[in-house]
């Protein structure tokens, strides 16, 4: 069994403060071809905000967490931590890693699913920080997706709840579980998991990432207001040309629907998405409650994961079973995901015009 000299949080990253913001998009849509006026109006979601995404702080607060968890599992591993897109950069925690003489060490993604951008660009993003830091850089072996852990699906059922309990009872009792993940290109989606080979990870029509995403929500679903509330799938915050398709339904335009419907209400559930960020911050907490609100249609936001306690300890508990060889944990029918994915895994080629952004700012 591996034995690990350091633990690594992976995640997007965030700016802190107005004068990074469009550092910050920039090195997200680097390469993509978004034209400045894009960017300049996504900015302003953040200026709204101060200028400061809610990521890097939650970051902070899952790190102590794991800290705890740790302690309490009795995993002794000092903790690191290294972003895609801002401080700290990836790079610069490997490199740091390296000076502390950190040989091999297990990370985690603050990312569920199978994917290019929720899986595989973390592994490529891995790759190119320990080139550029050289071979001194430690050996870094990725945790693998933990959609259907319950240490992901509790904590949402359990603020699903909370979040039903807010409506009133003659509504609650009607309401609609909306589940919601960021959108991708369609031929993103059908590339996820497309050639793993493990009996774990079995190919999926319509690619992996779509499956996982209705795995997670149907084990959420039946854990929320008794299980008997009606429940759909849907996409939010696509970013790409209008040519390009992107997974739909649109969050907004589901909304609008189920207004028609007569649904009275709806819960918003952010199950692609492990913290509440920027784009569940806007693009729910904003733009789809106030497209609820001019329906006259009652809307709740769930909170996700985050830091809470369970979370940590599937951190903790992900991090034993890949010490120790253990039987992987999971629910549901689809199994658990592979800890080791094949190196082409989920890659993605984009059309020849290439697509504004494969994932939406954080």
């Amino acid at each position: 069994m591996p034995v690990y000299d350091a633990f690594l949080l992976l995640s997007f990253g965030g700016p802190e403060g107005p004068d990074d913001v469009l550092p910050f998009l920039r090195n997200v849509t680097r390469g993509r071809g978004v034209p400045e006026e894009r960017l300049a109006a996504v900015a302003e979601h953040y200026y709204a905000a101060g200028g400061v995404s809610p990521i890097n702080a939650q970051c902070r607060q899952l790190l102590a967490a794991i800290g705890g968890a740790f302690a309490a599992a009795a995993i002794d591993l000092p903790l690191y931590w290294g972003n895609r897109n801002w401080h700290p950069l990836l790079e610069d925690t490997v490199r740091q890693l390296a000076d502390d003489g950190a040989r091999r060490v297990i990370a985690f993604a603050t990312s569920a699913y199978s994917s290019y951008s929720a899986c595989r660009q973390y592994l490529d993003d891995i790759d190119r920080a320990v080139a550029a830091v050289g071979p001194r850089a430690p050996r870094i072996d990725k945790i693998r997706p933990y959609f259907n852990h319950p240490g992901f699906i509790e904590p949402f059922a359990d603020n699903a709840g909370a979040a039903l309990r807010t409506l009133p009872a003659g509504l609650a009792d009607g309401a609609r579980l909306v589940f919601t993940a960021h959108s991708v290109p369609v031929g993103m989606a059908a590339a996820s998991g497309s050639v793993c080979a493990d009996t774990a990870r079995p190919a999926v029509a319509g690619g992996r990432y779509a499956a996982e995403l209705s795995e997670a929500a149907n084990l959420i679903s039946e854990r929320t207001g008794g299980g008997c509330l009606a429940h759909d799938l849907v996409y939010q915050s696509r970013s790409g040309p209008p040519g390009v398709p992107w997974l739909e339904p649109d969050v907004c335009e589901h909304v609008r629907t189920l207004a028609k419907c007569g649904v009275p209400a709806v819960v918003a559930i952010p199950v692609g998405f492990v913290s509440d960020h920027m784009e569940v911050v806007h693009d729910l907490g904003i733009e789809a409650a106030e497209t609820a609100a001019s329906l006259g249609l009652a809307f709740v936001r769930a909170a996700a994961p985050g830091s809470s306690p369970r979370f940590a300890r599937m951190v903790a508990e992900l991090v034993r079973e890949r010490m120790t060889g253990a039987e992987p944990v999971a629910l549901g029918t689809l199994g658990a995901a592979s800890g080791a994915c094949p190196a082409d895994c989920c890659r993605y080629t984009p059309p020849s015009r290439p697509a504004r952004a494969t994932q939406a700012p954080a």
